[in-house]
């Protein structure tokens, strides 16, 4: 869904739509396991910086909810998310807060987002909202034993066989020692 600056400079757009599963690309193994609804309202606010000088900034208001699965930071396994979140954000054309020289920037300068030839995707916000949600890190249980690093198996559903002995690095140079005298 496109909101365009100029559709916004006639009326504010309200939206209720469901984005389906697999629509947005999320990455990093992160799935939408079904349809997500999702909505809100754009609104156009006028920016009057000097006498000639005005921005059109978009302000993004709007909520989603939806099911989501990500791997298990230890053994891979999908591990399931419920997200339920509103967010209320303000886009600005690009470029219009690029100067010569450096400046310092306000909280509040961190807060606003860009968008480009005089239209935002809602689908690209709504995938940088989602991920922001998610945890950065998730287990499928507090004591997941991950994957055998040597044979790959998952250490939660079935035993390996691989040698687990810790070997001291500092000592190879020893036992390539002990190998040569051998032969």
């Amino acid at each position: 869904m496109l909101i365009t600056v100029l559709d916004l400079e006639r009326e504010p757009l309200e939206f209720n739509e469901t984005i389906p599963a697999g629509a947005i690309d999320y990455g990093s193994g992160i799935r939408q396991l079904d349809g997500m609804p999702v909505s809100g309202r754009a609104d156009l606010i006028t920016e009057h910086r000097g006498a000639h000088n005005q921005i059109q900034d978009i302000r993004l208001r709007a909520g989603y909810q939806a099911n989501f699965e990500m791997p298990c930071a230890r053994c891979l396994d999908p591990v399931a998310h419920r997200l339920e979140e509103h967010f209320d954000l303000l886009f600005r054309p690009t470029g219009v807060d690029a100067s010569a020289s450096e400046h310092a920037i306000s909280t509040s300068d961190t807060e606003i987002g860009y968008y480009e030839g005089g239209r935002l995707a809602v689908e690209d916000v709504l995938r940088e909202q989602v991920l922001l949600s998610l945890p950065p890190r998730t287990l499928c249980q507090q004591d997941c034993k991950g994957l055998c690093p040597r044979c790959g198996r998952n250490l939660n559903t079935e035993v390996c066989a691989c040698d687990t002995r810790q070997v001291d690095a500092r000592w190879t140079a020893l036992a390539d020692l002990r190998s040569r005298m051998k032969t």
